[in-house]
């Protein structure tokens, strides 16, 4: 495909002293964003790679897993992203992710989830605002590094202040704002409304960031133009795409739409991945966190290659079903190889 002319002109995103050489952002995402699916993305060119979200008393505590998420990817700046509801747990917690290596502590105000609005914390933040800014200023008090923070809209409709709390957390030393254009409320029902987001950016003058729904070139542009972001952060569009916010960042730069990435590609990407997962969580954990992603990489796969639908569920079938890596190796190999043939028939 020509190149086509891209209509925004990414210009240098800096956090405090940091500067990021694209403006495409891995999304955190829980049991997804694990050090070797970030090393990935951010290989394949994404600007920043975020961490799952941590519980900062967690972090804390020692608990194994908590520090396998705060892992760094090995590629680029290493962002830690936090959750909490304590100003004593959330500067500790900042405090062990800065000397662990972390180049950015990033505080989620964002996450719907009731398990963690439940306990106050995440995007129940955003029904408490001074209480909110008292974890931001602990945050931001314990760390030299810069503290970026990820939000919503609002709670529901009825309360629609993220650019209060955005204009109140640069105040307070916030190095970047991310604004996910829905509520709480909504989860991830309906659309993103990237208008909505420029209220945030007309608050601030910080970098702001606008995610929710951006999965395409197309998307990108418009996101941008929407809310007058600065950057963008692509979340659940790059599961089993690794590849996508590298491209989106280069078509940004170039205006050049690069295509899905050969089937032979695709395959040595999720291979590598099922593998480092494997090395990273230990064998047992490893496969079932990687289950996920094995079955997002067929549906990528089968896409690319306009496979029936009978064709991918029998091979997801075999693959998500195998236990022994070896197993899952040679079942993966034969459904690439069968989308292989019915990429080439139809060529």
């Amino acid at each position: 495909m020509p190149p086509v002319t891209s209509p925004f002109r990414p210009s240098a995103l800096r956090i405090g002293d940091l500067t990021l050489g694209t403006p495409v952002i891995l999304a955190p995402m829980s049991g997804v964003t694990d050090a070797p699916f970030r090393r990935i993305a951010a290989t394949l060119g994404a600007g920043l790679v975020v961490s799952e979200m941590t519980a900062s008393d967690e972090l804390v505590s020692g608990l194994q897993m908590s520090r396998l998420r705060c892992e760094a990817a090995g590629v680029g700046a290493h962002v830690v992203q936090l959750a909490g509801c304590e100003a004593h747990w959330m500067s500790e917690g900042a405090r062990i992710a800065e000397a662990s290596g972390a180049d950015i502590i990033d505080i989620n105000m964002g996450c719907p989830a009731r398990h963690v609005t439940g306990g106050q914390s995440g995007s129940a933040l955003m029904r408490d605002l001074d209480h909110a800014l008292t974890l931001i200023a602990a945050t931001v008090g314990a760390v030299a590094v810069p503290v970026t923070l990820k939000m919503r809209l609002g709670w529901d409709h009825r309360s629609l202040n993220a650019p209060e709390l955005a204009r109140r957390a640069e105040g307070a030393g916030v190095r970047m704002i991310t604004v996910h254009g829905r509520t709480r409320c909504q989860f991830y029902k309906g659309s993103a409304d990237w208008t909505a987001v420029r209220a945030v950016k007309d608050a601030v003058t910080i970098p702001l960031v606008v995610n929710g729904d951006i999965s395409s070139y197309a998307d990108a542009v418009a996101a941008l133009a929407a809310s007058g972001a600065d950057a963008i952060m692509i979340g659940r569009a790059a599961q089993g795409r690794p590849w996508l916010p590298g491209q989106v960042a280069g078509y940004l730069a170039s205006g050049h739409r690069g295509e899905e990435p050969p089937l032979a590609i695709q395959q040595a990407l999720i291979t590598t991945l099922y593998d480092e997962m494997l090395a990273h969580h230990g064998v047992s954990i490893g496969r079932r966190h990687a289950r996920k992603h094995l079955g997002w990489g067929l549906d990528a796969a089968a896409a690319t290659a306009c496979a029936p639908q009978s064709l991918l569920k029998a091979h997801r079938q075999r693959v998500l079903t195998a236990e022994p890596p070896a197993l899952v190796h040679r079942h993966l190999a034969e459904a690439f190889d069968a989308f292989g043939s019915v990429q080439r028939a139809a060529a």
